[in-house]
């Protein structure tokens, strides 16, 4: 094991239920002599719950000059989606660990706490690199983040009719989309928002993106596998001038002059996963498939 270990933590939920777990993780960190880095949404409730672990630091984004070796994300799927925001370019490996509900991501199960911590303090885990999708816009609409790990949406605001999505694929006119919204997915994503809409599963490293409409008005439109070389671009049009775009779980308000177009990103998100980990492992244990309510 290394001389010394930083380690960042972020998590959401933090009641009765969860709190053994979190217990769990902090101390055996704090046993082996990690340094730890606390992101500022957990902090509070953190402190509040473990006094005795209080000096540490606190951190809105993670920079490289923080030196971070890894980021664990307590929670589910959405909370490591949050934790792929904080590290960004830098990539930082990330460990999920499920202590939230479904875990496609995030699948390092309560019960094996330990046994994940120990060999990730001893490198004994594999890195699985998956590619992110990236907004660009004639305005920086999320700032600094405009790169999601799931998916980028359009979508129209609750009171609003169906909208009208022109969509190009490297500047040649795919479609319009008559729908309530219209998602592209990378294949990490693909078992997500893409997969409710009826999209697709995609292996991770297929090196794809799934357009997806949402609640399309024609029922013979069916979502489209593209290759994520390409540049995917789109024109809005609704009776309401205003309209949603998402990165994972940011979203924004926008109105129909904003120029959007996304593109693979420039860096992955780097997964921690370990050699009794496999995908369609997950895939099955998720999704139920095999699984016969009669027996």
């Amino acid at each position: 094991m290394p001389d010394s270990v930083k380690i960042a933590i972020h998590g959401k939920v933090f009641n009765e239920e969860v709190k053994p777990y979190i217990k769990k993780v902090v101390d055996f960190l704090s046993s082996s002599n990690v340094e730890l880095i606390v992101s500022q949404l957990f902090a509070d409730k953190f402190k509040k719950a473990f006094p005795e672990y209080s000096n540490f630091r606190i951190f809105k984004k993670l920079f490289e000059s923080d030196n971070v070796d890894y980021l664990i994300s307590l929670g589910g799927d959405g909370t490591l989606l949050e934790a792929v925001s904080y590290v960004g370019p830098i990539e930082t490996p990330i460990l999920g660990i499920n202590t939230g509900r479904l875990g496609f991501l995030a699948t390092t199960p309560k019960n094996k706490i330990e046994k994940a911590l120990s060999d990730l303090l001893n490198k004994n885990y594999k890195i699985d690199s998956r590619a992110l999708i990236q907004l660009e816009t004639d305005s920086k609409v999320f700032g600094n983040i405009p790169f999601a790990l799931n998916e980028f949406a359009i979508l129209k605001t609750d009171s609003s009719s169906m909208i009208t999505v022109h969509t190009y694929v490297d500047g040649e006119y795919l479609n319009s989309y008559w729908a309530d919204g219209l998602i592209v997915a990378t294949p990490t994503g693909s078992t997500g928002y893409s997969l409710s809409c009826g999209g697709p599963i995609i292996l991770p490293h297929s090196n794809n993106f799934v357009i997806t409409p949402v609640s399309a008005h024609n029922l013979n439109v069916r979502p489209l596998i593209v290759s994520d070389q390409s540049v995917i671009s789109f024109k809005i049009e609704g009776r309401s001038n205003k309209f949603l775009v998402s990165l994972d779980s940011k979203s924004h308000s926008v109105d129909s002059s904003i120029k959007m177009s996304v593109r693979k990103g420039d860096f992955k998100a780097k997964l921690i996963t370990f050699d009794q980990m496999n995908y369609f492992d997950t895939l099955r244990q998720k999704l139920n498939w095999g699984l016969d309510l009669r027996n």
